[in-house]
């Protein structure tokens, strides 16, 4: 198994996949968007090495569907995995695309279900919900997109002008509409962290898939940040309901903790 390193942007570069590609390689694994930073990642430009090369792509999808196209057969991609709850629908159930002709052994064996791919009884209340989301999502992204990229460009522009500390992580433009990850010099993200949540901001220094560890940020790390900068790292999500005047709250709280942290540090 390789993994790719990613560039200072948090980008997988094209020329490192191609050059990963070995002629036993079978299946390439990518994040459409990372969950931690937001950046988008080339997973058409990857679907189509990959188509030219016999390879399978799986693409995780989980952080875009709902947020912004996603097109399968622009991405050309042979899996696409995603999750309900990343787009308002119920929690513990998702989906998974194979593209048509993919032969797949069963998972979970036991029984005939899905075509012989698993066994066991269906979720269909969550398996309902779920396509109401999408439908909703649907209904709604670009509106939602929009906003949420004006909300989050705002606050990338005032963070980085009016903290000094602060960087951002993850490319400028190439991210989520509704993601911004910054880390701050001097500063322990865990007490800004707790200090935002007192004032009743809730945000976190990264993926949920990596609470409470107290390593530094794996991602953060192979972008070329230091420990002390991984572990002094937020990110902050907006979302549907998230309105102007919580954005000027959440960046008048930011700059005061960070202010009280850094002199008390």
């Amino acid at each position: 198994m390789t993994y790719l390193k990613p560039k200072s942007d948090g980008i997988i570069g094209l020329e490192d996949l191609k050059a990963a590609l070995q002629p036993d390689t079978i299946l390439v694994c990518l994040q459409h968007a990372n969950n931690e930073i937001g950046t988008l990642q080339p997973v058409s430009e990857a679907g189509r090495l990959c188509r030219q090369r016999g390879i399978y792509l799986l693409v995780d999808a989980t952080q875009t569907i709902g947020h912004i196209p996603v097109n399968i057969k622009e991405i050309e991609c042979d899996f696409l995995s995603l999750s309900a709850h990343k787009f308002y629908g119920p929690q513990g159930v998702g989906a998974l695309y194979i593209r048509q002709g993919v032969k797949c052994p069963p998972f979970i064996l036991g029984g005939d279900q899905e075509r012989g791919r698993r066994a066991g009884t269906h979720n269909t209340a969550g398996i309902a919900g779920l396509g109401e989301a999408v439908k909703l999502a649907q209904a709604l992204y670009i509106e939602e997109a929009s906003r949420e990229a004006d909300l989050r460009d705002k606050v990338i522009d005032r963070v980085l002008k009016e903290i000094p500390s602060a960087i951002l992580n993850g490319h400028p433009k190439m991210r989520l509409p509704n993601n911004a990850h910054f880390s701050f010099a001097g500063i322990n993200g865990e007490e800004l962290v707790s200090a935002l949540d007192l004032a009743g901001v809730a945000v976190s220094m990264g993926s949920a898939c990596t609470w409470g560890q107290l390593e530094p940020s794996h991602v953060l790390k192979s972008m070329g940040l230091s420990d002390q900068m991984a572990l002094g790292s937020l990110r902050m999500s907006t979302g549907r309901w998230t309105t102007d005047q919580d954005i000027t709250y959440f960046l008048e709280q930011l700059k005061l903790i960070c202010k009280n942290v850094s002199s008390n540090s």
